[in-house]
């Protein structure tokens, strides 16, 4: 049985991507249940390191899904057709290793850096196949905000750790196309190389669309330092993440990071 092939122009590639949209308003309409099993068996279609898929997705509804919305204080998780909260998994794998008869070992920093890019693998995919089917989404951060407390909502066992929400739904805004830095900036040939100022200074004027508000124009430099300048978000954000880490069994400073599963 051959494969089917997915061959499409540079042109089909590149409007599909166009089209995509960050979307925080959606229609009040549920999913089918066929395009949700589509969308989590793209989901579980993503590379993985190891084979050990290293990924969970906490499914939201009811009371729960309302309560992550207001914790996060993003009230769209409430309102999408569908709502996850997206985590790194690396106790299942061990829990594996163990059923198996062997004896897990621990590798906090290891665990992080993988199994959030197993986390963001198949949470990407999950959106892009939804993107197929005519849905968009968006990525929340906002699990910061409460990051301790939706541990404690979700039952988050040591090894589980939130790295992000995701919602989809069918649009009910007009979103603009938004834009990104020169790339340039972002491929780099060899070896990393530093921009100069004055391109600094031209991907700000560029990127400066993407944080025009009703009657405001955009000011992308002012965005970006509430976000990671002095005191701001990324900042406060810094100390639960390290509480978080530490109370999930992930911080490897120091010492061991986590009591034996078993």
């Amino acid at each position: 049985m051959s494969l089917p092939t997915r061959q499409q122009t540079p042109e089909q590639v590149r409007a599909f991507f166009d089209a995509h949209r960050t979307v925080r308003h959606y229609r009040d309409e549920p999913m089918p249940q066929e395009h949700l099993d589509t969308i989590l068996y793209a989901a579980q279609r993503a590379p993985t390191d190891a084979t050990a898929q290293l990924y969970s997705f906490v499914r939201l509804s009811g009371d729960v899904k309302a309560k992550v919305a207001q914790l996060t204080t993003n009230a769209h998780i409430a309102s999408a057709a569908e709502s996850f909260v997206v985590c790194s998994d690396t106790r299942r794998v061990r829990q594996l290793v163990e059923a198996a008869g062997y004896a897990a070992g621990q590798s906090p920093a290891i665990d992080v850096h993988f199994g959030l890019g197993d986390a963001v693998l198949a949470g990407q995919n999950m959106l892009t196949a939804a993107e197929m089917l005519g849905y968009q989404g968006c990525w929340i951060g906002g699990v910061m905000n409460g990051l301790d407390e939706i541990i404690t909502l979700l039952q988050l066992p040591p090894g589980v750790l939130p790295f992000a929400a995701l919602t989809i739904g069918l649009s009910a805004e007009d979103t603009p196309h938004r834009p990104r830095l020169p790339r340039e900036l972002v491929v780099h040939e060899n070896a990393y190389r530093d921009p100069t100022p004055g391109e600094l200074q031209a991907a700000t004027r560029q990127m400066n669309p993407i944080a025009a508000r009703p009657g405001k124009p955009g000011d992308w430099a002012r965005l970006l330092n509430a976000y990671f300048g002095v005191g701001g978000s990324m900042a406060q954000r810094e100390p639960v993440l390290e509480a978080a880490l530490k109370r999930q069994g992930l911080w490897a400073e120091g010492s061991p990071a986590a009591e034996p599963l078993s």
